[in-house]
């Protein structure tokens, strides 16, 4: 589940499922913070949305830090609330008369907050039968009925959130917790928690050597020897699976003149995740040079770019659809507080293309890749949820436009009958778009694929091509990720197998156990034969005894360990040991393991 703003009505989710978990966190969120308002009647409230799995509410208590010690007394209070059942009373109120009464309780956040909205201002009330009291939070709903229907619930943990995200603003303090409609489910969640933290990809990727950082690169990976295998096998498939779809890859630069992002809008509406300053050879004053070309910054993605290739020469109707395709690194500033291992990163690259096609071409285009999609996850057996998102309050181009690029993207999904929701306001700032959920194999969603509509960028550009009638048209251009971030990419796929990934994309797909000396040569030769048949293959000669060297491999999470010892040698076959099921210990003929080894390595789609 996304974070909403407050104010959704039924209308505006997917399904009814979602619509009443919606309704659940958000109210569960107000049970949370009433019970911390409880034990603190100093606590300031700002926000509490639901969350996907969850709520969090950012409070600031002054003179109090609270910690996960915490956690246990403000669930004890939280229990009495669910126990008072008290209603969820929704109120128009008068601005002012609210505004006073906020100021008079010393709730800061909730006045910034008041005075940024427009239209009606609502008011959730909650009077508790027990104490006498009724507490209120400024809200707009929507709730379930009752405190009592909260009741199957859990805190989760304490972290730092700085006052909308600005880090010149007070941190304050982010309650987060979870809550589901029955026992049963919250204790599912539960056991999900438990095995997502043996699986965190930043656990696996330093004790199976993929990844690391440092404090110098913040928001950089280093690929490691093994990470960097998984990376290219990832990466040059994508290339090739593309090029065979017909794309052209390119290679494009990382900095670029400030006019570029301002001509793209990204200036205008993406800034604050630009990395851009004042270009080093810059004269002020000199003569002929522009003083709004100072400013240099480096690209957070490929699109623009790509407008600069198709306008720079005449084009053809002939050549359309025109599919580019881009592995460029990107750069974007986010907040260093939001940075999380490989899932939210400073600089990284995508599977990233651009198609521009002709309005007619559209429906066909994106039903290709509504294909391209099914490929690609099934190989990973993931599952696939979608869901079309319509133009936000903020866009670009007129409404008719975006009727049309709407319109187009509903016609592909219709005509591949794929069962999907509707996100409103959840598109591009130029673009509706089909987003695409990836679960994980704990049952997470991950937002990974994405297809965009983009009827703006190419108008901004002043684009056109020649059409069969000779007269100029502009193009449409469909922004495309499959994989999306490469790195983001892996760490879920990371935690998706817990390090045990498929042959196919294991960086070390056979090791081969020598249990002696005398075992070296046809060992060595074993290794050799693998290589030679395309397998990335490694050699343990080491002095070690065989038990710890079997102990190492598993540790690794390498697929398949061969033991060559003397019996091995001499009739030529391997001793095969699997990851996935130790009690397999077959001795066979090295042709047969070969045969079944390069099987299992092809890439499935």
């Amino acid at each position: 589940m996304e974070e909403k703003e407050e104010g959704f009505g039924r209308d505006d989710f997917a399904s009814e499922e979602e619509y009443r978990l919606y309704c659940l966190r958000h109210s569960t969120a107000h049970v949370m913070a009433q019970a911390v308002q409880r034990l603190h009647p100093a606590a300031r409230l700002a926000i509490g949305p639901p969350v996907q799995d969850g709520f969090y509410y950012d409070i600031e208590i002054p003179g109090v830090t609270l910690s996960e010690d915490d956690l246990p007394a403000i669930e004890a209070e939280m229990k009495k609330i669910v126990k008072e059942n008290q209603p969820f009373e929704l109120e128009e109120v008068d601005r002012d008369a609210l505004r006073a009464d906020l100021v008079g309780s010393d709730q800061p956040y909730k006045v910034e907050m008041l005075d940024g909205f427009e239209g009606k201002i609502t008011v959730c009330r909650n009077p508790s039968k027990k104490t006498g009291e009724t507490w209120s939070d400024m809200c707009r709903g929507p709730h379930v009925m009752r405190t009592g229907q909260c009741k199957h619930f859990k805190l989760l943990k304490i972290a730092g959130a700085y006052w909308r995200g600005d880090a010149s603003k007070p941190q304050l303090q982010r309650l987060y917790g979870t809550v589901w409609p029955t026992s049963e489910q919250l204790q599912q969640y539960i056991f999900r928690l438990e095995e997502a933290k043996k699986r965190d990809h930043r656990k696996l990727g330093q004790q199976l050597d993929l990844f690391m950082f440092h404090d110098w690169a913040p928001g950089a990976p280093f690929w490691l020897p093994n990470g960097e295998v998984l990376y290219h096998v990832l990466a040059d498939r994508m290339r090739r699976l593309l090029l065979d779809e017909g794309y052209v890859a390119v290679r494009t630069p990382l900095l670029f003149d400030k006019k570029l992002f301002e001509t793209s809008g990204h200036w205008d509406h993406y800034q604050e995740n630009l990395f851009h300053f004042a270009d080093g050879h810059f004269h002020e004053g000199a003569e002929g040079e522009d003083h709004e070309h100072k400013i240099i910054g480096l690209k957070p993605m490929n699109c623009p770019s790509h407008m600069l290739i198709f306008g720079s020469r005449k084009r053809s109707y002939r050549e359309l659809p025109m599919r580019i395709h881009d592995q460029g690194v990107l750069h974007r500033n986010e907040l260093s507080g939001a940075l999380s291992g490989l899932t939210r990163v400073r600089q990284f690259s995508q599977d990233d293309a651009h198609i521009f096609c002709a309005e007619e071409q559209i429906a066909d285009e994106v039903e290709k890749l509504l294909e391209l999609v099914d490929r690609v996850y099934g190989a990973f057996d993931m599952e696939v949820k979608i869901h079309l998102s319509t133009r936000p309050a903020e866009k670009l181009g007129d409404d008719e436009l975006w009727d049309r690029a709407e319109a187009a993207l509903e016609v592909a999904l219709k005509r591949r009958g794929i069962d999907y929701g509707v996100k409103p306001g959840d598109g591009a700032f130029y673009g509706p778009k089909i987003d695409f959920d990836v679960f994980d194999a704990l049952g997470r969603g991950h937002q990974c694929a994405t297809v965009q509509l983009d009827f703006q960028l190419p108008r901004r550009f002043e684009l056109s091509y020649v059409g069969a009638d000779n007269a100029l048209h502009t193009p449409v251009v469909i922004h495309r990720a499959i994989v999306g971030s490469f790195e983001r990419f892996i760490g879920v796929l990371i935690e998706h197998y817990a390090g045990n990934f498929p042959v196919w994309l294991a960086p070390e797909q056979v090791r081969v156990m020598t249990v002696s000396e005398k075992s070296v040569p046809y060992g060595r030769e074993v290794l050799a034969t693998l290589q030679a048949a395309g397998l990335r293959a490694t050699f343990d000669d080491g002095d070690e005894k065989i038990g710890y060297k079997i102990r190492e491999g598993h540790g690794r999470k390498v697929p398949y360990m061969l033991v060559i010892g003397e019996q091995e040698a001499a009739d030529g076959t391997v001793n095969v040991r699997s990851r996935d099921d130790d009690s397999e210990r077959p001795t066979i003929p090295l042709a047969a393991f070969l045969e079944r080894v390069t099987g299992e390595a092809k890439v499935p789609f």
